[in-house]
C-alpha cells in the first residue's frame, strides 16, 4: 500500500574462504540503541583491519534492524519492541528451519506482513555465519550474554573476549526469538556446533548510549572476533577464563511489586544480596503510615537488571535477580513479553 522500509547492510569480505565469518546486528528492538552505536564505533577498526589485510573470514553488520519499529511513535515514544499491525514482538517468532539452507526461508513477497518479511530478510543475511550476535540492551543492567545451553562452555572465551559480567543459559525450544532461529537449523540437522557462536548481547540499560560504552563495546565485540579467528591482531591478548555469573535461566527470579506505585531501590545491577534482603520498596500510599512495602530478595543471588521507570503496576516486574538454585517461579520460554 506504498510504505517500503530500507536498512544499511554493510561488509567486509574475507581473505580465506576457510575462517569463521561473522554477522552482527543491533536495534532489532528500535530503540535499543547501544548496540548500534557499538557497531558505530566498530567500524572504524575493522576499516582499518581491512586496509591492512587482516579480516579473515567476511563480516556483515547490521547497525539499525528494524526500520519498521523505527518508525513506529506514540506520543513521541518510539514503539519499537511490538510490531503495531500485529502486536507481535520484533524478536519472537522467527522462522525456525530444519537445517541451515537458505531455500527453507519463506519468500518475502509470499508473507502477509511487513514485520514477517523483515524477520525473513535478516534471518537470510545472517545464516550460514559461525558467529552471530543479535545486540540489545535491557532497562537498567550489567553487560550480558544470552546463550543457548548446548554452546556452553565452549562460548566461554566469548564472553571473556567481550567482557561480559553475566550469561544466561536456556535450553531450546523457546519463543522463537532471533538467537533461536539462529541456532535451530543446527540443532534440528545435527550439526557440529564447536565453531557456532550465537548469542543475544544485553548492552547494560537502555540509556546507556554514551561514547565511554561504545568505544569499550566496541573493543569487545573486536577482540572477539579476533578471538575467534574472524580477524588477526596479534595486538590482542587471547581471553582468559570467563570470570563472570553463568547460570541456567531457570535460576533467573522475575521479582514482582504486590503493588503500584513509586519504587526506590536499595541495589543495583552488579550487586550480590542474601535471601531475604531488601531489594526494593513499592510506595504504594503515599503520605500513609502503612503506605509503602518492602520487596525482599526470594533467595541469594546477583542483581543482572532492574526496571528504569520508577512508576510500576501491580504485579509488574521489578528486577532479574540470578539466583544460586533454580526459582521456584521459572517457566519455559523467555523471561519477558
Amino acid at each position: 500500500n506504498g510504505v517500503g522500509y530500507s536498512f544499511p547492510v554493510y561488509r567486509f569480505a574475507g581473505s580465506d574462504a576457510a575462517a569463521p565469518s561473522a554477522y552482527l546486528q543491533a536495534a532489532l528492538h528500535a530503540g535499543e540503541l547501544p548496540g548500534t552505536v557499538a557497531i558505530h564505533a566498530l567500524m572504524p577498526k575493522l576499516r582499518k583491519a581491512e586496509a591492512e589485510g587482516r579480516i579473515r573470514g567476511d563480516i556483515t553488520l547490521v547497525p539499525g534492524a528494524n526500520p519498521i519499529g523505527r518508525a513506529q511513535y506514540l506520543f513521541h515514544e518510539r514503539q519499537g519492541r511490538f510490531h503495531l499491525g500485529t502486536r507481535t514482538n520484533f524478536n519472537r517468532d522467527h522462522f525456525r528451519l530444519d537445517r541451515p539452507d537458505p531455500a527453507l526461508i519463506p519468500a518475502e513477497e509470499g508473507l502477509a506482513t511487513a514485520d514477517q518479511r523483515l524477520k525473513a530478510r535478516l534471518l537470510k543475511l545472517s545464516l550460514g555465519h559461525n558467529i552471530v550476535l543479535d545486540l540489545h540492551c535491557d532497562d537498567e543492567g550489567v553487560a550480558y550474554f544470552y546463550v543457548p545451553a548446548p554452546l556452553w562452555p565452549a562460548m566461554a572465551d566469548c564472553a571473556a573476549a567481550f567482557g561480559a559480567a553475566a550469561v544466561i543459559l536456556w535450553d531450546p525450544p523457546s519463543d522463537a526469538e532471533f538467537e533461536e532461529a539462529s541456532v535451530h537449523p543446527y540443532l534440528a540437522a545435527g550439526a557440529d556446533l564447536s565453531q557456532l557462536v550465537v548469542s543475544t548481547v544485553e548492552l547494560r540499560g537502555i540509556a546507556d548510549v554514551e561514547r565511554s560504552y561504545a568505544e569499550a563495546d566496541a573493543d569487545g565485540l573486536y577482540r572477539l572476533l579476533v578471538a575467534r579467528g574472524v580477524i588477526e591482531d596479534s595486538a590482542v591478548k587471547a581471553p582468559g577464563a570467563f570470570a563472570g555469573v553463568a547460570a541456567p535461566i531457570r535460576n533467573v527470579e522475575m521479582v514482582k511489586t504486590p503493588k503500584a506505585g513509586a519504587v526506590l531501590y536499595d541495589v543495583k545491577p552488579g550487586d550480590r544480596v542474601v535471601a531475604g534482603q531488601r531489594l526494593a520498596t513499592i510506595v504504594h500510599a503515599p503520605g500513609e503510615e502503612d503506605g509503602a512495602t518492602e520487596i525482599l530478595a526470594p533467595q541469594a543471588g546477583y542483581v543482572l537488571t532492574r526496571r528504569a521507570t520508577r512508576a510500576l503496576r501491580a504485579h509488574e516486574d521489578v528486577l532479574k535477580l540470578v539466583g544460586d538454585k533454580p526459582s521456584a517461579t521459572a517457566r519455559q520460554g523467555a523471561l519477558e513479553a
